[in-house]
């Protein structure tokens, strides 16, 4: 498509939304500005994908929320966590006891001298933590005592020393943000039903 075909298409969207596009996108090309005010002119998408608050700390989408964090390692702290994450081979399947968590991972920065937690689960922040502390106490304290200071999952003062490193996404992304893990379960579940009953007929 030409420029000039996408500057027309631009111009059939509402004009307030073309006006915020050019303040804010000023130097882009006009194939982007064409896309984002497409973007901002659905309405059913931009309320399907809409970024609230996961609660005390963090960005929600839907049933989604996410949780980044960076913490200082102790000494020897990620030569440790090597150790730990060399026996599991990466995998941190124990961690599905937690049934609102999505996915979490743990990078090394600042040659080991930090920890970057990321992880998306379901629901609110504070719940989540809770979770924690009461599913996989063992494992998140074996993990997170190699933190200068970590106070223990079940204290009662995990919750600030963690909103204390923890930095909220500028924005949030999530491809079906209705969708829980325990919807996923039961979707598996269902399919799997279903399979068996088809190999069945056949």
């Amino acid at each position: 498509m030409s420029e000039q075909d996408l500057q027309s298409r631009f111009q059939t969207l509402p004009a307030t939304v073309r006006e915020k596009v050019d303040t804010v996108l000023s130097d882009a090309k006009i194939a982007l500005k064409l896309k984002i005010a497409e973007i901002l002119s659905d309405s059913a998408e931009q309320a399907d994908h809409a970024v609230t608050t996961a609660g005390r700390i963090g960005a929600k989408s839907g049933e989604v929320s996410e949780l980044t964090v960076i913490m200082p390692l102790k000494p020897n702290g990620a030569a440790r966590l090597r150790k730990f994450f060399s026996l599991v081979s990466g995998n941190l399947a124990g961690a599905g006891q937690v049934g609102t968590l999505h996915n979490m991972r743990f990078v090394f920065l600042d040659n080991d001298t930090k920890l970057l937690f990321a992880t998306a689960y379901d629901g609110e922040w504070d719940p989540y933590i809770d979770d924690f502390a009461t599913k996989i106490p063992e494992f998140m304290d074996y993990l997170f005592s190699n933190v200068e200071g970590w106070p223990g999952i079940t204290s009662p003062a995990v919750k600030d020393f963690i909103t204390q490193f923890q930095i909220p996404a500028e924005a949030w992304f999530v491809s079906h943000p209705n969708v829980t893990v325990a919807e996923v379960n039961r979707l598996k579940r269902q399919d799997a039903t279903v399979q068996t009953f088809l190999g069945a007929l056949n």
